[in-house]
């Protein structure tokens, strides 16, 4: 196996597992949100972050210049403070089923704004196979019903902000990812995330007090969303993307609702048919066929920006 294999070998596999922590994500946020209202969550949560991932950059000495804080500081306040906020504001507002599905949509942005800021080619196989994985989302998740549709317009427009946000965080961070290391980015990411938001946290507390006298479950699940679901899943996400082009990458984000479905079986005890199995094989099928190379001489295949 030559070394390019290892490296989309690796890339994938840490998309993978990325995508894989925060389909459970989901479950663990839905019952902390019920205690801790959005922005103060999301403060805890890169707080926590910040501090895990600040050790390993200070022991590592990988820091960033002050001359590219802006650009930093831009990839936190779209990743951060818009696509985080509006995920766990969507998600509040509206229901967890359409959360999944409409930031489901993720995939298709990373691979748009690829084309525009990194002048990447999508090829045909790659939109095939984002087309192909997302059919099979829609089969796993299932397609709304009205209930759902009407359960918040606001809520799923929010929902929808996150999904173009997180598109352009991903790109926006590969791009950083050619200057720094992953490592470096994600933690400088977390703490200007973190600074940008608490502006936010400070208003939603003055409106919504908090009652800090948790269970040992709800501090648990903060200490999995801070340490696992984001310093972790973050980094991973990142490396992820340090190792891939943009457009065969993002189809590896559909792992999350295959992994989001499984634990609501295993945990919730909700059923799952066959209908599960049948949008995993095409959501695998799909990932599988965006990550296929290309020919060098079939150009007229490609896709330009």
């Amino acid at each position: 196996m030559n070394t390019v294999w290892k490296q989309q070998l690796f890339g994938g596999f840490c998309l993978a597992a990325a995508a894989a922590i925060w389909g459970g994500v989901y479950v663990v946020s839905k019952v902390v949100l019920e205690e801790i209202p959005p922005f103060t969550l999301l403060i805890i949560r890169f707080a926590i972050a910040s501090v895990v991932l600040g050790v390993f950059v200070a022991a590592r000495r990988e820091f960033i210049a002050k001359r590219d804080f802006p650009m930093i500081m831009g990839i936190a306040f779209v990743g951060v403070t818009i696509s985080i906020g509006a995920q766990f504001l969507g998600t509040k507002l509206s229901t967890a089923h359409m959360g999944a599905l409409i930031t489901a949509a993720s995939p298709a942005f990373i691979a748009i704004f690829a084309v525009w800021l990194l002048k990447e080619h999508i090829h045909r196989k790659q939109i095939s196979g984002i087309l192909l994985a997302t059919f099979g989302v829609l089969i796993v998740i299932g397609v709304p019903d009205e209930a759902d549709a009407q359960s918040s317009l606001l809520g799923n427009l929010i929902l929808l902000v996150a999904a173009v946000s997180w598109g352009l965080y991903t790109v926006m961070s590969k791009k950083a990812t050619q200057r720094y290391s992953s490592l470096a980015v994600t933690t400088y990411v977390a703490l200007f995330g973190m600074i940008f938001t608490s502006p936010v946290m400070v208003w939603e507390l003055a409106v919504t007090p908090v009652s800090w006298d948790f269970d040992w479950n709800i501090w648990a699940g903060v200490l999995y969303i801070g340490i696992i679901s984001t310093a972790g899943a973050f980094y991973l996400w990142n490396k992820g993307f340090e190792l891939m082009q943009a457009g065969s990458g993002a189809g590896f984000f559909f792992v999350q609702p295959i992994v989001g479905a499984f634990l609501g079986w295993f945990l919730l005890g909700e059923h799952l048919g066959i209908g599960f199995f049948a949008g995993a094989a095409f959501i695998f099928l799909g990932v599988g066929l965006s990550n296929l190379q290309q020919p060098a001489d079939r150009k007229e295949e490609t896709l330009d920006s």
